[in-house]
This record gives structure tokens, sequence and C-alpha cells, in this order.
């Protein structure tokens, strides 16, 4: 028997058909998806210091399971003495078993780690049904090892789904088990 990532099978069996009532859809496939998780930082510092790009590099490594890519500068930019292909981020994309792996372990371990966590804020939505959340210390991760540390620093999580609107991608991922912030509670 092969292994299925948990959370994919729950999407299948208790998602979908949770979402195809709730939104009157006719056919499976008009029922809205994950289709990749991005995993950004942008490492400003990275102009004077080349090692927060190594550790970045490696704290990426370790969180996604897989190697990130370096991201250069496009333009020169005087005032910051930068220039044209210059590191200065880092991004990894996340997709099918390996996206719902990390979103499973998201959702479960690493965002009640979160300093003074009480849901996720809602208003990372751009409209188009993504969702983007910017973590503010990487150690929430427990991949990381503090001790190993350079320096703290946070990163931003893109959530990119097929759905037409923020309310059918709210709905899609609170079914998965995000734990969105009551609207109340409006971080």
């Amino acid at each position: 028997m092969s292994y299925v990532v948990r959370l994919k099978e729950d999407y299948r069996t208790r998602v979908v058909p949770e979402l195809m009532e709730r939104f009157k859809y006719r056919n499976v496939m008009q029922v809205p998806r994950l289709e990749k998780i991005v995993l950004s930082r942008g490492i400003g510092a990275a102009v004077t210091d080349k090692k927060l790009v190594e550790q970045a590099v490696a704290e990426f490594t370790l969180i996604a399971g897989q190697k990130p890519v370096v991201t250069r500068s496009k333009q020169d930019v005087s005032n910051f003495k930068l220039r044209k292909g210059m590191p200065i981020g880092t991004k990894v994309t996340l997709r099918r078993d390996r996206m719902y792996e990390f979103l499973d372990r998201f959702i479960h371990v690493t965002a009640p780690r979160m300093r003074d966590f009480r849901g996720i804020p809602t208003k990372g939505f751009d409209g188009r049904g993504n969702y983007t959340l910017g973590v503010k210390e990487q150690i929430i991760f427990p991949e990381i090892d503090v001790d190993k540390l350079y320096k703290i620093a946070g990163m931003d999580i893109t959530f990119v789904t097929n759905a037409r609107t923020d309310e059918e991608a709210y709905a899609l991922l609170q079914a998965m088990g995000m734990p969105f912030a009551k609207p109340e509670d409006k971080n």
C-alpha cells in the first residue's frame, strides 16, 4: 500500500463535498483547490552581510523539504548600495504532496506556536482567491534549531488557490483546517 498524504485525502473525501453543497457547484472540477504554497523572504541586509542569504537557504531547505531559489535584484539602486544581480532574497514553491504536507504541519504544529496566537488574521486575501500571511519569526517552525540561528527573521507564506473569490478561498482554507481568527478577534 502506498503512502497517501492525510490532508490531500481529507480534501477529496470531506472538503470537496462540503464546498459543493455550500456553493451549489454542479461539477467537482468547479470546487476551488490549493494550487501551490510559496514561502519567501526578502533580505535587504544581504547587501552588506552575505551570510544572511546562506542562512535563509538553509532554513528554507529545512522548513520546506526542498532547496529554495535565491532571488536577485533586477536593477541598481545607489541609495541602498544595491547592484543588479545581487542576492536579496529567497523563495521556494511547494506543489502537490509537499504542499499538503507543509500545510498539515503548518496548521497543526507551527501556527499554534506563534506568539500570542488567537487565530490567523483574515485580512490577507488579495481579492483573487489567494491568501498571504506574514510570519515574524522563523523559530515557530519546529525544524529550526534556535541555538544555531545567526539572526531571527520573518517570511511571507502565500497560499495560491484557483478560487474566483476571497469568500471561496476562505471557505476552502477554513474547511482544510486553517485556524482563522474569529470575526470579533480581528488582528
